[in-house]
């Protein structure tokens, strides 16, 4: 079964509905393509400071130098792979060196369906490039959030829906698919988003944490990840499914930046079962929501990443 989770009031959300962004910093993750740097335009566009967050530095400084002819504001760079647990400390302490607060930070970078593979720090792949790296970027970062009363983005996928978190076998190493280890970290970006911005709200925070996905988008996810027939397959569906680029970065962008925005919400395309069309609240599969499973990924997050949030145990389940 799936649900909505909120009632943000809106069923048609546009990014011309931006307030001014001047004298906001937005730090973006996978920031030189695709999504990222389609929110970072519409954000930009709007006078807010981007800090693109790339792992490429010819690939990411030919994008500052794109996304610097529509900026309003500040455009930065900093370089960062998010399979590499220390190049994701050096990244924290480079950004940190350089800004007191952060407006939005905004999970953004990901791969998709990729051969089977392990990080330097023995994770897989997709696990750690999804959420590991994401989950100790954002713990490094989050009192920079909490300076501004800012908001934690994390992107998610329709493919939380195709399986329950399986924590026995976190890494897939017993029996991986490419589909598989990829909803599997995907599912894991979103409750890591409910539990973060619950604890958040625990702890007293102004800070928040709000959850979307961007449909079926066509980007460079379905050319780089997948091999084989899931590339031709998924070549078919960009030509005959997909939406352009700048619908697919409209949730990002409202969580990010709207005021209509509501915290611990999920926000995505209503149409055709949520691969595309206007912006509003998405539906959420309920294993998603386990409260349990919620606070036992939390943990295991912890402790692969060695590193403890600053947050109080939510002990209350209702």
């Amino acid at each position: 079964m799936e649900q909505k989770i909120s009632n943000s009031g809106f069923s048609d959300w546009k990014p011309s509905q931006l307030l001014d962004l001047t004298g906001k910093t937005y730090v973006i993750t996978g920031a030189n393509s695709g999504i990222g740097f389609e929110a970072a335009k519409m954000l930009s566009e709007k006078g807010g400071d981007i800090v693109m967050v790339c792992r490429s530095r010819t690939k990411a400084e030919a994008a500052q130098r794109k996304l610097v002819a529509h900026a309003q504001g500040k455009v930065d760079l900093v370089l960062m792979d998010l399979s590499d647990l220390s190049s994701v400390r050096k990244a924290a302490q480079e950004l940190r060196g350089r800004y007191q607060k952060i407006d939005a930070l905004i999970n953004n970078a990901g791969i998709m369906m990729t051969p089977q593979e392990k990080t330097v720090d023995g994770f897989d792949l997709q696990m750690g490039a999804n959420h590991l790296g994401h989950f100790l970027w954002t713990g490094l970062l989050l009192d920079l959030v909490e300076a501004a009363e800012g908001r934690i983005v994390v992107l998610s996928s329709l493919a939380h829906k195709f399986d329950s978190l399986d924590l026995d076998d976190f890494m897939s190493d017993t029996k991986y698919t490419p589909i598989k280890a990829y909803a599997q970290s995907k599912l894991s970006n979103l409750m890591f988003a409910f539990e973060l911005d619950r604890r958040l709200k625990d702890a007293g925070s102004k800070a928040i944490c709000i959850a979307c996905h961007p449909g079926y988008t066509s980007t460079n996810l379905q050319s780089t990840g997948p091999t084989g027939f899931s590339k031709f397959i998924m070549a078919i569906m960009n030509k005959l499914v997909a939406q352009r680029i700048d619908a697919g970065a409209t949730p990002t962008v409202l969580a990010a930046a709207g005021v209509e925005a509501q915290r611990g919400a999920y926000y995505g395309p209503q149409k055709m079962n949520e691969y595309r069309g206007p912006v509003s609240d998405a539906k959420v599969q309920d294993h998603a929501l386990d409260r349990e499973n919620q606070r036992q990924l939390w943990a295991k997050s912890e402790q692969l990443v060695g590193f403890q949030y600053s947050l109080p145990v939510v002990v209350n389940a209702a």
